[in-house]
């Protein structure tokens, strides 16, 4: 952060202390000014949620310029190298086996795989690696892992002032105070999240999620998404209980041999998923492939879809590629001291005693 930005946030904050605009505008400007160093992150073991390890950046290299540019532009330098359409070289789901794909994105794809599946779904999408998410691995460099990326549509790049960086701060943390609507998807935009696991260069999907906003004057209606789903994943384990109280989640649930999870199973409530891409995701030896649609109907008009998310993750599976990661981390460290060792044997002069 600039002394300029620094000094203009400092005396936002004592103006904002003056103004009587409240705890929550100061503690967040405070915060702001904190943010400008680094942060640390910590998580539950097998959660990957809002705050874990995080991964080293591997994807769209920082856009735009000085004079702005536009979101065209923004996404075809940050998506220099994406070949379309995508080519996939992992194995494909057996015949036999229930459908377990988001758009062609699957658990047991590649980390290039799937990154370069994602971004061909639509020109403006560009790739981040995940803002403090992923699992606490309990293993010696686990940061050399990447634990996956984000996919949302480029924005443009426009050159802001301080004072205009200001003018936005506080405009957000009022509206956050106020507990305001704050929609970070527009119509016709989507947004992906995809994890991965494994030894660092040889990571995996885990799980992928994916929500999708539809176009203004374009919104199917729920029975119609029902009926698209149903048509792509089968019988569901779980329909929903359409009311106006209660968000349409459709699932289909197996357990690790891969038979349904049927009402009244034991694991019927243990096995669901996540659809949301900013949500957390949970695995288990437990249960297997999960896959679960959550359907957000429009406030003026419920029986129109305004957007639908859908989630899909090999629980057990996913559980064992956290256990080889680990494994595969501890046994490279141990390889690392047992050389290191080996090589301070050989070369190292006896000291002077």
């Amino acid at each position: 952060m600039s002394a300029t930005l620094r000094r203009l946030m400092q005396r936002a904050l004592y103006g904002a202390i003056h103004a009587g605009l409240g705890v929550v505008l100061v503690g967040a400007l405070v915060a702001a000014i904190a943010g400008c160093g680094k942060s640390g992150d910590a998580a539950p073991s097998l959660i990957a949620d809002k705050a874990p390890a995080k991964a080293p950046a591997q994807t769209a290299a920082k856009a735009g310029n000085e004079k702005g540019a536009s979101a065209e532009a923004v996404a075809k330098q940050a998506r220099s190298g994406v070949s379309c359409p995508a080519k996939i070289a992992s194995a494909a789901r057996a015949a036999n086996e229930p459908v377990d794909d988001v758009l062609g994105v699957r658990p047991g794809l590649s980390y290039e795989e799937a990154l370069n599946a994602v971004l061909c779904t639509h020109e403006l999408l560009v790739a981040t690696p995940p803002n403090n998410r992923g699992f606490d691995l309990k293993a010696p460099e686990a940061r050399s892992v990447r634990q996956g990326f984000s996919a949302t549509f480029a924005e443009p790049h426009v050159v802001k002032t301080s004072r205009q960086i200001m003018q936005e701060m506080q405009i957000e943390t009022l509206a956050r105070s106020g507990n305001a609507v704050r929609e970070d998807l527009k119509p016709g935009q989507a947004r992906w999240f995809v994890t991965t696991m494994g030894p660092p260069g040889q990571e995996r999907v885990l799980s992928v999620a994916r929500e999708e906003r539809f176009a203004a004057d374009d919104n199917p209606t729920i029975e119609n998404v029902l009926a698209a789903l149903l048509k792509k994943y089968g019988a569901a384990t779980r329909m929903p209980v359409v009311s106006a109280t209660q968000l349409p989640i459709v699932r289909w649930a197996y357990d690790p041999q891969g038979q349904p999870v049927a009402e009244g199973s034991p694991l019927f409530n243990k096995c669901t998923g996540t659809s949301d891409p900013n949500g957390g995701v949970n695995v288990t030896p437990d249960c297997g492939l999960v896959v679960q649609a959550l359907l957000i109907p429009q406030k003026t008009n419920p029986q129109l879809v305004d957007r639908m998310q859908v989630g899909v993750v090999n629980q057990s599976s996913g559980y064992r590629m956290i256990m080889a990661t680990e494994a595969a981390l501890s046994q490279a460290d141990q390889q690392r001291r047992a050389k290191e060792v080996e090589k301070s044997a050989k070369n190292t002069k006896a000291p002077s005693l």
